[in-house]
Formats: C-alpha cells, sequence, structure tokens
C-alpha cells in the first residue's frame, strides 16, 4: 500500500507535484499526522455514508474511505479536485463534490446517503473562518446522528462552555441541546502543513434521542436573537425580535424568567421555555 496522504513526505511530495499551495482565503492547512487523522475517521462512527467538508488533498478523506461504505466530500476550491481525483483514484467509494457546502442541498444529500447506506455522519477538519456557519448548517439536520469535527481550540471552549461561562454563545446552546459534545483530543498546530500559530481540537457530537422542537430551525433563529446583543438584557433583545416589547414582558413573565437577565445566563432549558412559550 503506498504511503498515506497525510504522512509528510507525501503531502510534500503531492503539493510539489501540483505546484500547490495552501490558500489563506479558504482557511486551508494540511493534516500532516497520520496518527490524529487515523484516529479521528476510527472514532467518527462513519460505518455508513460520511459526509466532509473540504478534503484539501485528501489527507482526511483517504482514511474515512477505508472505514466507511461511502464517502461524500465537497471541495470549493477549483485547484484541488483534479488532485482528489488522482490521489484518490484507488477508491471507488468516494465521491467528490466541486460545490460550496454551504450552498449545497444537504436535506436531500442526506435523504439520498440515508436511503442507502443506513447512516449518515459527518467528519472533517473544518476551514476555521466557516466554522460555525457549517455547523449551524448541519445541525438543522435531525439525520445525522453524528459529527466529528476538528476545530480552532477557542471554538471548541465554546461548544463546551455552560450558562455564566465567558465563553458561553448561541452555538454552545444549541449544540448542548441537539447533543452531546465531547472533546475528543487536542491537535497541536506543528501536525499541519502550513502550521498555524493555535493549536486545534477534535469535538463529537452526538445526536441526542429525547424530544426537541418540532421545527429546529425556527428554535435556532430564537437563540440566536436571544445572543444577538450580548450585553442586552433577554428583554430587549426578545423586544426587537418580536418587534412587540408587550408580547416579550408578557412570555418572560409566564416563563419567571427575569427581564435584568442576559442570554448567557440562561440555560437550554430556559430558551426552549421561551421559545415554546413565544409558539403559542
Amino acid at each position: 500500500m503506498t504511503r498515506a496522504i497525510s504522512t509528510p513526505s507525501r503531502t510534500k511530495e503531492i503539493l510539489e507535484t501540483y505546484g500547490l499551495r495552501a490558500k489563506k482565503g479558504y482557511g486551508q492547512n494540511f493534516l500532516v499526522d497520520p496518527v490524529i487523522v487515523e484516529r479521528c475517521a476510527k472514532e467518527s462512527h462513519c460505518e455508513g455514508a460520511v459526509i466532509e467538508i473540504g478534503p484539501g488533498i485528501g489527507s482526511l478523506t483517504e482514511m474515512l474511505a477505508r472505514y466507511s461504505r461511502h464517502v461524500t466530500a465537497y471541495e470549493i476550491d477549483d485547484r484541488l479536485i483534479p488532485v482528489l481525483q488522482d490521489v484518490l483514484s484507488d477508491y471507488d467509494n468516494i465521491e467528490i463534490i466541486h460545490q460550496d457546502f454551504l450552498e449545497s442541498d444537504l436535506d436531500e444529500k442526506v435523504r439520498e446517503l440515508k436511503e442507502k447506506y443506513g447512516k449518515v455522519s459527518v467528519c472533517a477538519n473544518l476551514p476555521y473562518y466557516i466554522t460555525s456557519q457549517v455547523l449551524f448548517r448541519i445541525f438543522e439536520n435531525q439525520d445525522i446522528g453524528c459529527i466529528t469535527v476538528m476545530v480552532q481550540k477557542e471554538v471548541g471552549d465554546r461548544f463546551a462552555a455552560g450558562p455564566n461561562d465567558p465563553e458561553y454563545s448561541a452555538l454552545s446552546a444549541e449544540a448542548a441541546y441537539l447533543y452531546q459534545v465531547r472533546k475528543l483530543f487536542t491537535v497541536p498546530g506543528r501536525s499541519f502543513n502550513p502550521s498555524p500559530n493555535v493549536d486545534s481540537v477534535i469535538i463529537q457530537f452526538v445526536r441526542r434521542e429525547d424530544d426537541v422542537p418540532a421545527d429546529v430551525p425556527a428554535f435556532f433563529e430564537l437563540v440566536r436573537a436571544c445572543f444577538k446583543q450580548r450585553r442586552k438584557t433577554i428583554y430587549n433583545n426578545l423586544k426587537e425580535y418580536w418587534q412587540d416589547a408587550e408580547k416579550a414582558a408578557r412570555i418572560l413573565e409566564e416563563t419567571g424568567i427575569s427581564e435584568k437577565l442576559r442570554a448567557q445566563q440562561l440555560s437550554v432549558s430556559d430558551l426552549r421555555k421561551i421559545y415554546e412559550a413565544g409558539e403559542r
């Protein structure tokens, strides 16, 4: 078997062969640590179909193909499509889609994959500049049971944060509501080419089986509105969101939540109470 793409020597060879350099605009950093790449793939629950965002030159894609029945990888960079098709040509279970993931019809793709392979997961080394946007989009699909992503360490800290933590945000609340969230392991900057100035962390989200609001996007919309202006009280944010001061005051009174609190002081349960009361 040829050397894994994620070995430093193979990565260097591919970059030199195709005259490639990482594009800062796409947040590209190529993984050059085969131990971390394999561990990430093995722990990602990718036995059925797995979706990858931003495969780069295929380091993680290659390993996912060895552990899953099918890999769908979304790549936006024109230069990398022929590279991926070439370096991954030994695998017949990889589908490369040349498209911006955020513009894709994720729900249709997940339906297609679930029908054929029974189970759909996500595993990716996410570009730092679109991490939140990508995850918000994935969270909205209830058929993706497990998400394993490499993110910047400070973003990982936000996922693990709870009420009253400085890092607690809309992303923290949404993730904790829908998933059991855990950090798997840290990835040092030296594991990438080029090496970023910050460490990364592998975060895993396993979908909760208990009851969730019927309209998850609407719930997320309210959560984001509550955190929109962090220094404002929950009353002021809700007043602006609903464009109705009377409704904001009434809902908070009904739910027993003080108008003086800020969003970062509210538990996920508090946010759900507000959502459900507002829908009545």
